[in-house]
């Protein structure tokens, strides 16, 4: 498969032939599933601290001659407090068991519940090679390596500009709390560039709402997706590429 390669000016320069990691055939099903084990992955273990609800004694015995019990007192077996007394007269009030004031939750989420998934690497790194067939059929662009020397945003912006690629991105307003916490608008996700290691550019990028940047052993499924059967734009660096085809990244 051959694509052309752009200037930091936007002109085309040549064409090349692309990596075999492009050439496997698109299963947005197998890429879905990627995605999912990358965000189960990522979820923040959620749980009630193990003995909420239950930070006092609630204890009352229910035998015929012990003090301060409630046998013959006509009442439920609920776990109870004491409140007051008078004499040998109590008064007390449900507590510990779900559904009285204050009480445990009945079946709380707990912090200790594994919730990743697993997926076979082979498996995995297929799902790679898919994304990137599918990324080749949307808008995909090569650029010369001296698109990783770039150092401010201002200069990045003219390089996509002359790749007519939308710069500002898109703003969404949020609904929710987060408006008044300084999250007031959230930016709709741009092409990623894929570079083929640290550089300027990076820092350059991170002033660019909606645009990702990573170098290209670092890609996954879920960078290269932005939804089921939804490819992302990409932009790669030549040398990227390279660095692809010679180290034979993700192949089976």
């Amino acid at each position: 498969m051959k694509a052309d390669v752009f200037s930091i000016e936007g002109k085309k320069i040549k064409s090349i032939d692309l990596p075999e990691q492009f050439e496997e055939d698109y299963d947005p099903d197998l890429v879905n599933r990627a995605v999912l084990v990358i965000m189960s992955n990522n979820r923040q273990p959620y749980g009630t601290m193990p003995l909420a609800g239950q930070g006092f004694s609630a204890k009352l015995s229910r035998r015929r001659r012990d003090y301060k019990g409630a046998y013959g007192k006509g009442i439920s077996r609920v776990p109870r407090k004491t409140m007051w007394k008078r004499g040998m007269q109590f008064g007390w009030v449900g507590a510990l068991a779900p559904g009285t004031v204050g009480g445990r939750r009945a079946h709380p989420p707990k912090a200790t519940k594994i919730l990743s998934l697993k997926i076979n690497d082979k498996e995995r790194r297929k799902a790679i090679r898919s994304a990137l067939c599918g990324v080749s059929k949307t808008k995909f662009f090569i650029m010369e390596d001296k698109f990783e020397e770039l150092k401010t945003a201002k200069d990045v912006k003219k390089v996509l500009a002359s790749l007519n690629l939308n710069i500002e991105g898109v703003k969404r307003n949020k609904a929710g709390r987060g408006k008044s916490r300084g999250r007031t608008t959230r930016y709709k996700k741009n092409a990623l560039i894929v570079v083929s290691k640290k550089c300027s550019l990076m820092n350059a990028i991170s002033n660019i709402p909606g645009y990702d940047v990573t170098d290209v052993k670092s890609i996954n499924a879920s960078l290269l997706s932005l939804g089921y059967n939804n490819p992302r734009p990409c932009i790669f660096v030549e040398n990227a590429l390279n660095l692809l085809k010679k180290d034979g990244l993700f192949k089976k």
